[in-house]
C-alpha cells in the first residue's frame, strides 16, 4: 500500500468502529485468553502506558511499519520486539503525551513528525500488570532514527503489505515468563517474532486497516 492510496482511506479510519477485543484475542497468549474477554483488569489496579505503531513511506512510497527489539533485561518483556512507548510518568499531561515521549526518547521521533491516526483498544498484560493505550501514527517520510542504546537492541521494518497478509500468521513455541514453553499465535516477518501484547495491537490493526480499505 502507497502513502497516497493510505491518505485516501484515512476519513474511513477515523471514522471506522474499533474491532476491538475480538481482533485482538485471534493472537492473544492462552494466559490472557483464560482471563477472559470480559476480565475486570481494573481490580487489579495495573499500571499504565502506551505505544506508538508507526507507519511511514520508503523511497518507493510504499508504507513499512516500525517495530524495535528490546535489550536483554531482568523483565518479562526482555528481548521481545514491540513499539516504541513505555509507561506513564508525572510529567505526561495525558496518556498520549506518554507515547509521544517514549516515542522520541527510544527511537528519536519527534511528537511534531506524527500524525495520530487513532487511539486503539487497551490492552491488558497480565504477567506485568499492565494496561497499555496503544495509538497508530503516521510519518510522512522516513524519520532519522536516533536510538537509545540502553533500550533498544535494533529497529525492525516491515512492510505494511506484509503485516495485512495473512502468510505472516503462523504459531510457535515460547518460552514466557510464566511458562517453559507454550504454544502462541505470532506474526512472523522473515526471522522476525511477534507474539504477545504487541501481536494482539497488530491484529487490531490489521482488521483495522482491511475493514477501512
Amino acid at each position: 500500500m502507497t502513502i497516497n492510496s493510505f491518505q485516501e482511506l484515512i476519513p474511513k479510519i477515523e471514522k471506522t468502529v474499533l474491532p476491538g477485543i475480538e481482533s485482538q484475542f485471534k493472537m492473544a497468549p492462552i494466559m490472557r485468553k483464560k482471563l477472559g474477554k470480559d476480565f475486570d483488569f481494573k481490580s487489579r489496579n495495573p499500571k499504565k502506558a502506551a505505544v506508538m505503531a508507526l507507519l511511514y513511506p520508503n523511497i518507493k512510497g510504499d508504507l513499512q511499519m516500525i517495530f524495535m527489539l528490546r535489550k536483554t533485561y531482568k523483565g518479562v518483556h526482555s528481548n521481545q520486539i514491540g513499539f516504541p512507548g513505555g509507561k506513564i510518568e508525572n510529567e505526561d499531561s495525558s496518556i498520549l503525551a506518554t507515547a509521544f515521549r517514549e516515542t522520541e526518547e527510544e527511537i528519536g521521533v519527534k511528537r511534531k513528525q506524527i500524525q495520530v491516526l487513532k487511539e486503539l483498544t487497551q490492552v491488558y498484560i497480565p504477567p506485568s500488570n499492565f494496561l497499555v493505550q496503544p495509538y497508530i501514527g503516521l510519518l510522512h517520510e522516513k524519520p532519522k532514527y536516533i536510538l537509545d542504546e540502553k533500550e533498544v537492541e535494533k529497529l525492525i521494518e516491515v512492510p505494511l503489505s506484509d503485516v495485512l497478509s495473512d502468510d505472516s500468521l503462523s504459531v510457535m513455541n515460547i518460552e514466557t515468563s510464566y511458562s517453559k514453553e507454550v504454544e502462541v499465535p505470532i506474526f512472523k516477518f522473515n526471522e522476525e517474532v511477534v507474539w504477545g501484547a504487541t501481536a494482539m495491537m497488530l491484529s487490531e490493526i490489521k482488521d483495522l486497516l482491511l475493514i477501512a480499505e
